[in-house]
């Protein structure tokens, strides 16, 4: 399992929490530090499209420029944007066997982890 994230974020803090208690073994990948490619985003959109993991709710959204939020017009578009501003991928993102997953949901992790 491989755990996409940044470590001051508090719901990357309860997943990882979560994992932790449930021993569950996993790998962390911190995007701040490590940044993300262009190649996983792109893995990404293509099993689940980037609207899921564009988190247009977080504070690095909405703080940007009204004309650039209306750029993204396509997929391409918002890959380069979450290449740049990696704090607006929707947190945590968990790789396990083909399964993707993005966020914090105790039943999902559940369901994931078997």
């Amino acid at each position: 399992m491989k755990v996409y994230g940044i470590t001051n974020c508090d719901t990357v803090k309860k997943a990882l929490d979560w994992l932790k208690a449930h021993h569950v073994n996993y790998e962390f990948h911190d995007f701040k530090k490590l940044g993300i490619s262009q190649e996983k985003l792109q893995e990404w959109d293509a099993k689940a499209g980037y609207e899921v993991f564009l988190n247009k709710k977080g504070t690095t959204w909405k703080q940007l420029e009204p004309q650039v939020k209306e750029s993204i017009k396509t997929s391409a578009d918002a890959l380069k944007l979450l290449q740049e501003k990696t704090s607006m991928i929707k947190r945590p993102v968990i790789e396990h066997n083909d399964s993707l997953f993005f966020g914090f949901d105790e039943e999902a992790y559940g369901k994931l982890v078997g």
